[in-house]
């Protein structure tokens, strides 16, 4: 995830919708919290920063997306992506979707596989409700990293939002003690050992927008075309990769 990820800054408005004030930290859960605390604190409706492996940057998450905005003190209305945490949730959403077979295969290999963030296309009131969060001019912003250390919470929490652990026009947080400084005692951190590589250069992830037609395209630069040698480099493989695994 990025500072943007390839959305604009506001959506239509819910004012059918109460949102919070404010977003609140579970009674009882330390600010760095192992996966047992996590699940306490976002069954509680607080949100939680949850670090991607390396290279890539934390991320922060919760199950209502206005929660996830307000933790990054940001209108609780802007769009956030969705975390497609389970193939339960993708095969709900991949058959709404208009994309081939063959495409919304691809779609689940970036997401899981290559965990960027991807842009893809919707038709109107034609999707689940609870991707309306993701969705902005025709296309939804998801998130599908599926990280071994975080497993267990993402099987278990089901649908979240997620956006970048930072507060708008900062970099993403790189490690739990940075995040606990930005974001401070109101949401939990989860530290695990696997995240703590310290010295390496983490960036947010490249964001993926793939067409109706099954093409490729790059909207935001990150991590993953940064260790392909940049942009064109990292297409160039994805189409490869994408030919060699369909033919």
């Amino acid at each position: 995830m990025g500072q943007d990820a390839g959305l604009p800054a506001q959506r239509r408005g819910d004012p059918g919708r109460r949102v919070r004030r404010l977003p609140f930290h579970a009674a009882g859960v330390p600010v760095t919290a192992g996966i047992g605390g996590a699940l306490t604190a976002l069954r509680a409706g607080s949100a939680v920063v949850v670090p991607n492996p390396p290279p890539l940057t934390h991320v922060v998450t919760a199950t209502d997306p206005a929660v996830v905005n307000l933790a990054k003190a940001r209108p609780a209305s802007q769009p956030v992506a969705v975390w497609i945490t389970t193939d339960a949730l993708w095969s709900e959403l991949a058959a709404t979707l208009p994309l081939d077979h063959a495409a919304a295969d691809l779609a689940r290999r970036l997401l899981v596989d290559e965990m960027v963030t991807l842009l893809v296309p919707v038709d109107e009131n034609r999707y689940p409700h609870w991707l309306a969060p993701a969705v902005h001019d025709g296309h939804a912003l998801l998130f599908g990293a599926r990280w071994t250390p975080l497993r267990d919470l993402l099987t278990d929490i089901g649908l979240l939002y997620v956006s970048s652990a930072n507060r708008t026009g900062t970099p993403p947080v790189a490690t739990a003690a940075h995040a606990r400084t930005v974001f401070g005692p109101t949401v939990p951190v989860i530290e695990v050992s696997d995240s703590a590589q310290p010295g390496m250069a983490r960036r947010a992830t490249t964001t993926i927008h793939l067409h109706r037609d099954r093409t490729l395209s790059l909207t935001r630069e990150g991590a993953q075309d940064f260790a392909h040698g940049g942009p064109e480099h990292y297409l160039d493989y994805l189409r490869d990769r994408d030919v060699d695994l369909t033919t």
